[in-house]
């Protein structure tokens, strides 16, 4: 990657969440991570889209990555006595309300830039959490998120390489994220306890996340000073001629679905009442098994 571990880690100060007394935060944030693995039914699209074999291979091999990755997260949900639930709307609109239209949007938005700041919330709670075995299985999927980050790094420099006019339109549409992230920080100020040793450090983790988001932003090319030193002016102009297109695609998504095809439910939409879902926590009881959630939770813990 452009960005080394130790250039994306935040110092926590050595302030640990405890899986038993933190368990409903860290189920919110595995909730967000769920949602944002379940829209990995969204890489097949691109696969159509993808300019040569190489980069068709390596979507073929995210798509099964991040199906694992469901499994991951709702393993930790079992691990915590915690319910999947639904995302917050800054994550869904990150992860398909803002869907790209084109493969360079593809590569630069949701690759680079967005599995890059997922990438970084893996680093925290896995310098945080305080649960060997939650800790394993993050560490298993970095892994796998740091080489969608490089092929996102990548794929972006060299598409920027073929037509550099492309530039404009990442850049308006990379304000747009850093907008909701910062969405998501107040979220968390606002319902998350501020005494905690970790959470209240949240909303500088959240700004150095950002930092990092603008750094990778420069050393891909897409731009060369921060997204802070640019005018309010500057960035909404950047904003509004970046989303002048998707207001056509917009029409056209609502009628026909994001992808072209008829309109029909998305998996996004469904996934909390599949049984897939559903049952992977917490299985149906069993004839003469116990069915108190909280004594699971308890023994889970």
């Amino acid at each position: 990657m452009l960005l080394t571990r130790e250039e994306m880690t935040f110092d926590f100060g050595g302030a640990r969440l405890d899986p038993v007394r933190d368990r409903q935060v860290l189920g919110w944030a595995v909730n967000q991570f769920l949602y944002g693995e379940v829209t990995g039914i969204q890489i097949g699209h691109w696969l159509y889209a993808a300019p040569d074999l190489e980069a068709a291979r390596f979507l073929a091999r995210q798509a099964v990555e991040e199906f694992q990755h469901v499994g991951n997260f709702l393993h930790i949900l079992q691990l915590l006595g915690e319910k999947p639930a639904a995302a917050h709307p800054a994550v869904r609109f990150l992860s398909t309300g803002a869907m790209p239209d084109t493969w360079e949007e593809h590569v630069a938005l949701e690759m680079a830039v967005g599995e890059g700041l997922v990438l970084q919330c893996f680093y925290a709670l896995i310098d945080t959490v305080d649960h060997p075995e939650i800790v394993a299985i993050l560490k298993r999927g970095v892994k796998q998120e740091e080489r969608h980050v490089d092929f996102g790094e990548q794929r972006t420099m060299a598409a920027l390489a073929k037509d550099p006019s492309i530039r404009t339109r990442l850049l308006g549409q990379a304000i747009v994220t850093s907008l909701a992230v910062a969405r998501v920080e107040s979220y968390m100020k606002k319902h998350l306890p501020q005494d905690h040793a970790v959470l209240r450090q949240l909303p500088e983790f959240t700004r150095h996340s950002l930092r990092m988001m603008e750094l990778r932003l420069m050393r891909i090319g897409l731009i060369e000073a921060p997204l802070s030193s640019l005018s309010v002016v500057a960035r909404a102009r950047l904003v509004a001629g970046a989303f002048a297109g998707k207001a056509v695609s917009g029409v056209l998504k609502t009628a026909l679905g994001p992808f072209g095809y008829a309109k029909r439910s998305r998996l996004t939409e469904s996934y909390l009442s599949d049984p897939g879902v559903r049952d992977a926590v917490f299985p149906p009881s069993r004839p003469g098994a116990s069915s108190d959630t909280t004594a699971n939770a308890d023994a889970l813990s």
